[in-house]
């Protein structure tokens, strides 16, 4: 709030002269990650990415893995040990190619995003990669979402009220 209202004005009390954001302490803002819009402990960032439908990885500039989700019921198994692997060795030999030409497309700054869906016995699935780009659309990763969509692909009308038992 003291750093919004340095933004938005102050209603109650004249402002102060400076904000030191380097010289607040105390446990309250320890372990505190900045995301820009409101702040998340690494506690409350992972409980949320685990609890998603959807499997999420990120793979940094260097095309090295550097975090998945570990969600319930993931889609594609991931091993703790592809963690700081190149994405390119994560991927079966004939799929290679497709992940050389996403992540290259992505780098070059000619496509920002790729999709795939396939059936996966009677589950249809939806893959998603997003490049990642810093404010001066530098190319610093990618993200892989994929989602299990069969349900959501059933969808008819409309729903606009809670309805808990259907």
């Amino acid at each position: 709030m003291l750093q919004q209202s340095f933004e938005a004005g102050w209603c109650y009390i004249p402002p102060p002269t400076e904000f030191r954001p380097d010289k607040v302490t105390g446990s309250l803002w320890q372990g505190i990650i900045n995301l820009g819009i409101g702040s998340l402990t690494p506690e409350q960032l992972t409980m949320m990415f685990n609890n998603l439908p959807v499997d999420t990885t990120y793979v940094d500039k260097n095309d090295e893995v550097c975090y998945f989700s570990d969600v319930k019921d993931r889609i594609f198994h991931r091993s703790k040990a592809i963690v700081g692997r190149k994405v390119q060795n994560c991927h079966p030999p004939e799929s290679v190619h497709i992940v050389n030409e996403i992540v290259d497309a992505f780098r070059r700054g000619q496509k920002d995003q790729a999709n795939f869906w396939i059936q996966m016995k009677d589950r249809f699935i939806c893959i998603n990669y997003f490049a990642i780009r810093n404010e001066k659309g530098e190319y610093k990763g990618t993200i892989e979402v994929t989602q299990d969509v069969t349900e959501i692909r059933q969808l008819k009308g409309e729903r606009r009220l809670l309805e808990w038992n259907k």
